[in-house]
């Protein structure tokens, strides 16, 4: 059988289309070196003012907001993903100092939220996926005669133990404390303590696993039940 033609006008367009691939992934490559090599390094960071700031530690660009560097901390190889909000506020009659620290080896992704005025601590080792938010303020609503973007709550630090991971899309409210070795899920809204060593879902979130030294992972309120 004889080898069938591609018509002159077919070939050109494959041609054309291999080419535009070709391209558009030379500039992505560009793009995400670009990201790295134009990533706050801690030479930068000392310019820049930061209270501290580990080797091999990245805030990648473009952030959305990054504010009040001298009361941010970073420990050593650490990673802050591209359109993140760093936000350190304290208020100047009651400074903390610092107002946002991030531990050693932790790994925030991509549109990490941190909004502090008295503190927002991360341990050692914590991962974020997309998207998660944590702040140490909300606002009051109970002047009706105020509009309620101008009624702040006092401050509560919020505090997130090492070895944790929070899920794409969570939120951690005002004065929450979040164990070690924690797991919260996608999208959970967390406005209370969650114990070390569990795991916590939903909005707002609630516990669902937790590990007993002698049982492993078990339920809240299973544990040392008798096997059915």
């Amino acid at each position: 059988m004889p080898p069938v033609e591609i018509p002159f006008g077919a070939r050109l367009a494959e041609l054309f289309d291999q080419a535009v691939d070709r391209a558009a992934t030379a500039a992505v490559d560009t793009i995400e070196w670009l990201e790295l090599r134009a990533a706050i390094s801690p030479r930068r960071a000392a310019r820049r003012g930061f209270h501290s700031y580990g080797a091999g530690t990245a805030i990648q660009r473009p952030w959305r907001v990054l504010m009040g560097e001298k009361y941010i901390a970073l420990g050593s190889a650490s990673l802050v993903g591209p359109g993140s909000i760093l936000a350190a506020m304290p208020y100047p009659e009651d400074p903390a100092d610092p107002v946002i620290s991030i531990g050693d080896r932790t790994w925030l992704g991509r549109g990490t939220g941190l909004v502090a005025h008295r503190g927002v601590h991360i341990g050692d080792d914590v991962w974020f996926g997309p998207d998660v938010y944590v702040t140490d303020a909300n606002h009051g609503y109970e002047d009706i005669t105020r509009p309620v973007g101008l009624q702040m709550d006092p401050p509560r630090p919020v505090h997130i133990g090492s070895g944790s991971w929070i899920g794409t899309g969570a939120v951690v409210l005002p004065g929450v404390k979040i164990g070690e070795h924690v797991a919260i899920g996608a999208n959970a809204v967390v406005n209370r303590d969650i114990p070390p060593f569990s795991v916590a879902v939903g909005n707002p979130a609630r516990v669902i696993r937790t590990y007993e030294p002698t049982e492993g992972w078990v339920e809240p309120g299973t544990a040392g039940a008798p096997s059915p």
